[in-house]
């Protein structure tokens, strides 16, 4: 069924072509729309309605034009119409100048130039070149470009195929001009193109990118994750706004984000556009189709390829390696001037002596230890724990967990150093909640720094997490159950089955308290 005819309005019986400022232009405009009248009759405003909606897309561009200081204005045309359309509004515009000129005095010695009859039936015969073409109707292409209803190159084929619809109907209205000539003002064009065109029908509404963004954050916080307000995948969404140069989600297409993730690949790796930039947006614009926001996700299909990593030795710390850094690690003593003082902040020192043990017998994230606080040890019948939790900064699975701490952690004098620490994070200095993450991944950067400049660290690894792949062979290797392992570290469940029933901290502490010692 067809939609309501765009820029066409009825107030109070009359229609009126409009058409609304954008709001960077009514300052100069002075208006917030502007208006035609085409009468009362909706089949003659039909016919008059291109005209003047083309007219008005001229005033709005002769107001872009002067708010860029005259120069032609980048980007995408922002009325695009097809060839049949521009063909149609060009018919009409041109009979409604000669209904002027039939009004003025001078119109007696007005005429028709039969060389330029010949000339148009050459051009839409396919006899004419770029140069030829661009003399019948160059002006009236460049009206239509200044009017934001294309960017055709010139010579392009887009272009070539505006130029021939243009010639078709500047050819009709020349007939329809000798009928008149006649008497006959009942003439109808007869050329495909102009019979067959219809009124552009109501576009998309708009869906604004930065409030789609700024709704969809609001909602994944909400739900209890994106607890930093998703900053990077922000400059993400931004980057994609100034890509395209424009606002509107409705408007971007598959092609676009095509070239977009073409542009970023001169400057980031396939890996950070697959996994960040075309994630992110994808799953934008998949949550605004999931409500109704937009008919389509454009960049569901749109992938990057990633070289598929390969790997020259096991991705954990073997036990000799393991032990080498446990032992750097309890044996550090923040460096001092000549004047013995400790030039380190505090919670960078407690950081290298006593996060890597943890992460060795617990084979969590090391950001995830980085941010404990005080507050987040507790014992329990004669059991340490450590407690896990989004409150402390950020945990990938969302949800808090309890981890019970190796006898040889104790052993070490954490007890001690608990005792002496004052509340709040342990290992990174933060003040504020709302940056204890941002914190936590600094000081977690930091340290895996320190471990690669001791030049210990095996060439290959990543200093960070090859203690979550080491812990997890150990507990293969003992035979403990995946579900109890994978409790420890916060991996998800892998099954339906897996979700049902809780891994207790009884299990917890039984298999941690399998793994065997290092040699410190």
């Amino acid at each position: 069924m067809a939609g309501k005819v765009r820029n066409l309005v009825n107030r109070d019986g009359r229609y009126h072509a409009r058409l609304v400022v954008p709001k960077d232009l009514r300052r100069i405009i002075g208006k917030t729309e502007l208006r035609t009248p085409l009468g009362g009759d909706y089949r003659q405003a039909l016919k008059l309605l291109p005209g003047a909606v083309a007219q008005l897309q001229h005033q709005i561009a002769l107001a872009e034009q002067k708010a860029g200081a005259g120069r032609m204005q980048p980007g995408p045309a922002r009325y695009p119409l097809a060839p049949d359309q521009i063909a149609y509004s060009h018919y009409m515009r041109r009979l409604a100048f000669d209904d002027e000129l039939r009004n003025d005095p001078r119109w007696p010695a007005v005429g028709i130039d039969d060389l330029l009859v010949q000339r148009l039936r050459a051009a839409i015969a396919g006899n004419a070149d770029n140069a030829e073409l661009a003399d019948l109707v160059g002006t009236q292409i460049d009206r239509f470009r200044a009017a934001g209803n294309l960017d055709a190159a010139h010579g392009s084929d887009e272009w070539r195929v505006i130029a021939h619809a243009l010639c078709s109907a500047e050819l009709e209205a020349l007939a329809r001009v000798a009928e008149r000539d006649e008497g006959d003002f009942t003439g109808t064009p007869t050329a495909p193109i102009i019979v067959n065109a219809q009124p552009p029908q109501d576009a998309a509404a708009p869906v604004s990118i930065k409030r789609l963004w700024a709704d969809y954050v609001q909602m994944r916080m909400q739900a209890g994750s994106m607890r930093d307000g998703g900053k990077r995948q922000g400059a993400v969404v931004e980057n994609l706004r100034k890509f395209v140069k424009h606002d509107n989600a409705a408007r971007l297409t598959k092609k676009d984000i095509m070239a977009w993730r073409d542009h970023l690949r001169a400057t980031l790796s396939a890996k950070t556009i697959s996994d960040v930039h075309l994630s992110t947006v994808r799953s934008l614009l998949n949550w605004a189709v999931e409500n109704d926001l937009l008919s389509e996700n454009v960049a569901v299909t749109v992938k990057q390829a990633k070289k598929k990593r390969s790997y020259g030795r096991e991705r954990g710390y073997t036990d000799a390696e393991a032990a080498k850094i446990l032992k750097l690690s309890r044996s550090y003593k923040p460096h001092t001037d000549k004047l013995g003082r400790v030039r380190e902040v505090p919670h960078l020192s407690a950081a290298k002596q006593w996060v890597p043990i943890i992460c060795a017998f617990t084979g969590a994230r090391v950001s995830e230890i980085s941010q404990l606080r005080k507050e987040d040890f507790r014992e329990i019948d004669g059991q340490w724990v450590a407690r896990i939790t989004p409150d402390a900064g950020t945990v990938k699975a969302g949800d808090y967990r309890d981890v019970p701490l190796h006898p040889q952690i104790m052993a070490e004098g954490l007890e001690q150093f608990l005792k002496d620490a004052k509340p709040g994070p342990l290992f990174h200095n933060g003040t504020e909640a709302s940056k204890f993450e941002a914190k936590a991944k600094r000081y977690s950067n930091r340290l895996a720094e320190w471990i690669s400049a001791s030049g210990i660290k095996p060439e290959g690894l990543q200093p960070n997490y090859a203690w979550r792949h080491r812990f997890k062979s150990q507990c293969i290797e003992l035979g403990i159950s995946p579900r109890i392992y994978d409790a420890i570290q916060g991996h998800s469940a892998k099954s339906a089955s897996d979700g049902y029933g809780d891994v207790s901290l009884k299990a917890k502490i039984e298999a941690i308290g399998r793994l065997p010692a290092y040699p410190l």
